[in-house]
């Protein structure tokens, strides 16, 4: 998580310094905070015990370590899923199916907490994907993110039960109030784009149905009966924006990133 999470300071104008590969510390230019470069799994207790005010870890993390943090902002990147998994010629076929076999995972408390049938743990530090090769368990939970992992050790999916992503947490009644805005105005940006577009009136009504009840801007243009329209977009849906937007009679359509968004 290291990258995103200095390029996320540097986009909420924290302006870090550039850490060396081997620095474990490293100050900001643009506002008086201090970053510490720690592994994902100790962030909650550095949190929790206020070693720290803020740490940037896994939501998987979080949980799993039962830390008493607050969680104030999901961060957008660092996306996986907590799987159950078998091999490939395995009997079981669903997560029901895994009720008195012998699972090994490196999430214990994850897997009691999530899993919906009892199941014997076998709690692994290492590359928990061997130990049905291994004859150590039957099956595995444990973090994916592509699936190739999985297929390359010949074990199949038998579904999620949990997933995770990056956040920013605090210390339970601390204040991070202006760290938080100043990430979230970041996140919240990263997803929407600033979408442009020209289009004649009589069109009006069908794109702004296709944009959404986003309050789009509409500004008369020098050219009688045409309009423009402006209205921030979720960057998700602009694949399938643009050519229904072109169906529906929009031209000179422009797409932009967006840098920062204010609540």
């Amino acid at each position: 998580m290291r990258d995103p999470s200095v390029s996320l300071l540097e986009d909420a104008g924290l302006g870090p310094e550039q850490p060396g590969e081997r620095a474990l510390a490293f100050p900001c230019r643009n506002a008086p905070v201090d970053v510490l470069l720690v592994r994902a799994a100790d962030v909650p207790e550095y949190v929790q015990d206020g070693v720290v005010d803020c740490g940037i870890t896994g939501q998987d993390l979080v949980r799993e370590r039962g830390a008493r943090v607050e969680e104030l902002l999901e961060l957008g990147f660092g996306g996986c899923r907590l799987d159950a998994a078998v091999p490939e010629e395995s009997k079981y076929q669903s997560i029901e199916d895994l009720a008195g076999a012998t699972i090994a995972t490196v999430y214990p408390r994850l897997t009691r907490e999530l899993l919906e049938v009892d199941v014997e743990l076998v709690d692994v530090t290492g590359s928990v994907e061997i130990a049905p090769r291994l004859g150590l368990a039957d099956g595995i939970v444990d973090l994916v993110s592509s699936g190739n992992t999985l297929r390359t050790n010949g074990l199949r999916s038998l579904g999620t039960i949990f997933s995770s992503q990056a956040v920013l947490i605090g210390k339970v009644g601390g204040d991070a109030t202006t760290l938080v805005s100043m990430m979230r105005a970041v996140v919240e940006a990263r997803a929407h784009r600033y979408l442009m577009l020209n289009t004649p009136e009589s069109k009006l009504d069908a794109v702004c149905e296709l944009i959404g009840s986003r309050s789009p801007s509409v500004l008369p243009l020098a050219e009688k009966g045409m309009v423009a329209v402006h209205a921030l977009v979720p960057a998700a849906e602009i694949w399938r924006l643009l050519p229904e937007l072109e169906a529906a009679g929009a031209s000179s359509i422009l797409v932009v990133p967006v840098e920062r968004m204010a609540r």
